[in-house]
């Protein structure tokens, strides 16, 4: 069946269409995706007027693109941005009532377990326990188990685009500023650490996102010309170097780095600062790249409910 899910993250909006079947690899089919910054249209906790606006533009292509593409089944969630809004709610129930669009708010923990789940199902069982790791616009996910439904998923609010806004007040920040959000974010992890590693040590480490796949990419993993199944690993002692220089480079001295986007480059410095942070708080020499993250994850399960 042709398959459109609709993701609607705190960066990016996105629409991926794929050709799925029960037992077999989601093909993806066509992608539209935009950066709608939709954690930056926040009001203080409120999702202003203007990125309400944004949204609904982007439904309603979406809607025309599923349609165009023959998708039968389309899926729609929202991620932190929407999620956190006090009056996300609101938004989605008023694109449901207008566009007839059903755009879930997905809780942290389900985005974890779902990340998860696309983690376990790319890797397969011989990867034995998987600790995963993603880190999105507006949140950070940590889950870890030795089945398809983790034993522990985790959502901390510390996404390289949320710490950026709320913690850096310039670019490049200053050494005071990013000492303090380092500490902060060691923090916030620690608190939760112990509900992970109780379970025991991972037999594999595997890391999500743009951000991961960014700095994977800067400290010499191959590039995504080379195709999904190129093993690309994230080191934690080359990271260590890299969070270093990534805070002192301006903006366009890192959209000049091998894969990172224009629109990311701001991010980055923060995504560094959490990724070592969870390496290091979790004692990880590497993490290995998956392809496959929160989008997959809500194929599959989509697959498993339609057909099981």
């Amino acid at each position: 069946m042709r398959l459109g899910v609709l993701d609607v993250g705190s960066n990016t909006v996105h629409l991926l269409v794929v050709d799925a079947h029960r037992g077999a690899r989601p093909l993806p089919a066509f992608s539209h995706k935009e950066e709608l910054r939709l954690a930056a249209h926040l009001d203080g906790d409120r999702l202003t007027e203007r990125g309400e606006a944004l949204l609904n533009e982007f439904v309603d292509e979406a809607l025309r693109v599923a349609e165009d593409k023959g998708v039968e089944d389309l899926v729609a969630f929202a991620t932190s941005a929407v999620r956190d809004a006090v009056n996300g709610e609101e938004v989605l129930a008023r694109i449901r009532a207008r566009a007839g669009v059903d755009i879930r708010a997905l809780p942290g923990p389900d985005e974890a377990r779902l990340t998860f789940l696309a983690v376990r199902r790319w890797f397969g069982w011989s990867s034995g326990r998987l600790l995963v790791i993603d880190i999105g616009g507006g949140s950070l996910e940590i889950a870890a188990g030795i089945d398809e439904d983790p034993d522990v998923a985790i959502s901390l609010p510390l996404g390289a685009g949320r710490l950026t806004r709320d913690h850096l007040s310039a670019d490049p920040a200053p050494p005071d500023e990013l000492r303090a959000l380092r500490r902060h974010v060691r923090a916030e992890i620690a608190r939760r650490i112990g509900e992970v590693v109780r379970f025991g040590p991972p037999d594999h480490a595997v890391a999500t996102s743009k951000t991961f796949k960014q700095l994977a990419r800067i400290t010499g993993a191959a590039p995504s010309a080379e195709g999904p199944y190129a093993k690309r690993l994230l080191r934690h002692a080359d990271l260590v170097e890299w969070t270093e220089k990534l805070a002192r480079m301006t903006v366009e001295e890192r959209a000049g780095l091998p894969g990172v986007s224009e629109q990311r480059a701001p991010l980055l410095p923060a995504g560094a600062i959490v990724a070592d942070a969870v390496m290091d708080l979790f004692g990880v020499a590497e993490l290995e790249i998956c392809p496959w993250a929160l989008r997959e994850g809500v194929i599959l399960r989509r697959l498993d409910m339609i057909t099981g």
